[in-house]
């Protein structure tokens, strides 16, 4: 969740955490589980990119088979440190402060299982062409976990729904000191880069589903889409106070539903089914 040029916070980490869990697509792990039980009799090794406070590890390494090691990586050395504290019972873990995007097929010998979370749109078309190449070479799994898509449905709707969603999706495809994000476009290219090594990917949807019980994550939510779209289009903010005012109101009500659409990826070298 920490990449190159963003930036989190563990409270925003703690809010996400259980939408996040509740969205990620258990098939993808019920076919990574046969698939590692097939390949794996000793402990495995688990390699989460980007792993922010470790979220993906509590939520993924009581469905996956065995013993396993956790080798967390992420550029904030804050977040590691809570990460590698809060890891599941049994599970051990060290942390890799430092560039995930650095990461080639050497460095992943031995590693089973390489995962991350809502990371994959903070990165390039050249880091998830390296990415796969080394997953790939390395013959190791991959489960990429909440990527966005750029589908966003507001209920009930608003007329400036679509511009504000257009400038968010457009933002997150902006240029960061010289690097060109993914954004929305990440699951498709990442499937690509995949194909290109020899490597199938199973794809599926991973929506966030929020509603009246999630108002204090759909406040933020919103106060972030809207700032983001309008960075990208400035135009936008004599829009944007009385909006938020409208969707804030219909959520105090309880009447605002938020669907987010992600996906997720699973890549397997060999048969994935």
């Amino acid at each position: 969740m920490s990449a190159p040029g963003a930036q989190v916070t563990p409270e925003w980490l703690a809010l996400r955490e259980s939408a996040d869990a509740a969205a990620r697509a258990t098939d993808l792990v019920d076919r990574l589980y046969k698939w590692l039980e097939d390949r794996y009799g000793g402990p495995l090794v688990v390699r989460d990119l980007g792993c922010g406070t470790g979220s993906m590890a509590r939520w993924l390494a009581r469905r996956l088979p065995g013993p396993q090691h956790w080798i967390l990586h992420d550029r904030d050395p804050g977040l590691l440190v809570q990460a590698v504290v809060d890891m599941p019972a049994g599970v051990t873990a060290e942390p890799r402060p430092g560039d995930l995007t650095s990461l080639d097929a050497a460095q992943l010998a031995g590693t089973s299982v390489v995962t991350a979370s809502a990371l994959l749109d903070l990165l390039t078309a050249d880091e998830v062409e390296r990415l796969a190449a080394a997953c790939a070479t390395a013959g190791c799994a991959t489960l990429l976990a909440l990527s966005v898509t750029g589908s966003v449905l507001l209920t009930p709707g608003d007329p400036l729904d679509a511009l504000f969603a257009a400038a968010f999706d457009a933002h997150q495809r902006r240029t960061v000191d010289g690097r060109r994000l993914l954004g929305p476009d990440a699951a498709p290219a990442v499937a690509a880069a995949f194909g290109r090594h020899g490597v199938s990917v199973v794809r599926a949807p991973s929506p966030w589903r929020l509603g009246p019980a999630d108002g204090p994550l759909i406040e933020q939510w919103l106060r972030g889409w809207l700032a983001a779209a309008c960075e990208h289009r400035p135009a936008l903010v004599a829009e944007a106070e009385a909006y938020l005012r409208r969707r804030l109101a219909a959520a105090n009500r309880g009447d605002l539903r938020v669907v987010v659409g992600h996906a997720d990826l699973l890549a397997l070298p060999g048969n994935p089914s």
